[in-house]
């Protein structure tokens, strides 16, 4: 007799209408949009602006009242009296963070001998005393075409050109390099870096 019950019952259940499905669907997924993409996203942005408000901001390098750059992305330099960064392949042009990317040219790839080619005989024409290895960051992109560092043997590779362009002694220079210097992330990841664009600006402020 109770199965017979429950057999009818089921059998009488009003089912949802697709008008109510959707209904119930759009309320979900409105409910859902505004915790995850306002709700969630504004509460994060704000913990990241009391807690690190610098790094939430982009790691904006200010001067004089005007952003000048950000110690996240890395800058073009070609004058002699500046340090120079690492290659940048993104396009259209160098160090587009819109467009980061690597230049996915393989090792025995013709173009980017050719393009590791080019920035040795820039260094050396700008250099032309100098005969030191040049180290391999100079002459070779990053993989996000962004880096804003290089190495410390690529920032001693350029201390004699920067220093004889600007007429002050190399031990000032190196000295500038030091205070611009990165140490490893924790203490034990990654190698100790320059940032050149603060140090470029450091110079700058330097021969003023």
């Amino acid at each position: 007799m109770s199965a017979t019950v429950t057999s009818q019952q089921t059998q009488t259940d009003p089912q949802p209408s697709f008008g109510q499905q959707a209904l119930t669907a759009t309320g979900m997924l409105i409910i859902l949009s505004l915790i995850t993409g306002l709700a969630y996203p504004l509460l994060v942005t704000g913990i990241a602006h009391v807690a690190m408000k610098d790094k939430a901001e982009g790691s904006l390098i200010v001067r004089d009242g005007k952003v000048v750059g950000s110690r996240l992305v890395g800058q073009p330099f070609e004058d002699p009296k500046h340090f120079w960064g690492r290659i940048s392949a993104t396009s259209p042009v160098a160090y587009n963070a819109g467009a980061s990317s690597g230049s996915n040219l393989g090792p025995t790839n013709e173009a980017l001998t050719k393009a590791a080619q080019a920035r040795i005989d820039a260094l050396r024409e700008a250099d032309p005393g100098n005969e030191a290895p040049i180290p391999v960051d100079l002459a070779t992109a990053s993989g996000s075409g962004l880096d804003p560092h290089i190495s410390l043997a690529a920032a001693e590779y350029q201390v004699g050109r920067v220093a004889r362009a600007r007429g002050i002694p190399e031990a000032r220079v190196r000295e500038l390099v030091a205070q611009n210097t990165e140490g490893r992330d924790l203490g034990i990841l990654g190698e100790p870096r320059v940032n050149v664009l603060a140090l470029n600006l450091a110079l700058d402020a330097r021969s003023k």
